[in-house]
């Protein structure tokens, strides 16, 4: 999904990207900071301000390669009420749900055709000191572009594969000494992500694509009752 050559479309896309994100890891930092672990809120991460969430190498492999992440956000288990590992799933997984549950009530919204998806406003710009006429903004793009990112960055982040948040799921099951040991070696499961979307991109394997684009498309179905306007 290469952003190349979408003109306005940018701007929702930019727009969209922030929201998702910064809802995503504050998410993270929310429960985290419930559980008992202040690590987040001391860093700044307690935010809805986007830039605390930012991640340089994570967005610009979502605007270069359409897949990516946020700033991941610093935990501290051993404060977490619940223990290390149990504490970690559900601060793990309160970032997924906290996508899904951004694109459902947003969904509605297009499902109800509310917003139009493909409606726009014409706002002109002949007055200004610029060699361009008008620009077109609709809240329908602008909206579908936050249900699909959402529930593309949700399901992305629930892959089994350390660090993405899906590998707290079955951690969880490890015995304690084996978990602190596995997660001194999660760098390596983010090379492995890494090769995955460059060589999908690049080599065409389309190994991520064809298992993430079938539950993306789903769930689409299920909360907006189209056929998914994007493809991987």
């Amino acid at each position: 999904m290469l952003f190349a050559g979408l003109g306005f479309d940018i701007v929702y896309i930019l727009a969209a990207l922030l929201l998702v994100l910064t809802i995503h890891e504050a998410s993270h930092a929310l429960v985290a900071n419930a559980l008992g672990d202040p690590t987040p809120k001391s860093m700044g991460r307690l935010s809805l301000n986007p830039f605390a969430h930012l991640e340089p190498l994570g967005v610009a492999m979502i605007l270069l390669l359409g897949l990516g992440w946020g700033k991941p956000v610093r935990i501290d288990v051993e404060k977490l009420k619940p223990g290390p590992k149990v504490g970690m799933m559900l601060v793990a997984i309160a970032g997924p749900i906290s996508n899904f549950l951004l694109a459902l009530p947003l969904s509605i919204l297009l499902r109800l055709k509310i917003f139009p998806l493909y409606g726009n406003i014409r706002i002109p710009l002949d007055f200004l000191p610029f060699d361009i006429q008008a620009v077109y903004f609709g809240l329908g793009p602008l909206l579908m572009w936050i249900v699909w990112l959402s529930l593309a960055l949700g399901v992305f982040n629930l892959l089994p594969l350390a660090p993405l948040d899906g590998s707290r799921l079955w951690q969880v099951l490890l015995p304690t000494k084996i978990y602190f040991q596995f997660a001194r070696y999660e760098i390596f499961g983010l090379f492995i992500v890494l090769g995955l979307i460059l060589t999908d991109r690049f080599f065409g394997t389309n190994i991520l694509a064809s298992i993430l684009y079938p539950p993306i498309s789903a769930l689409w179905r299920l909360f907006v009752g189209i056929t998914p306007p994007f493809q991987f």
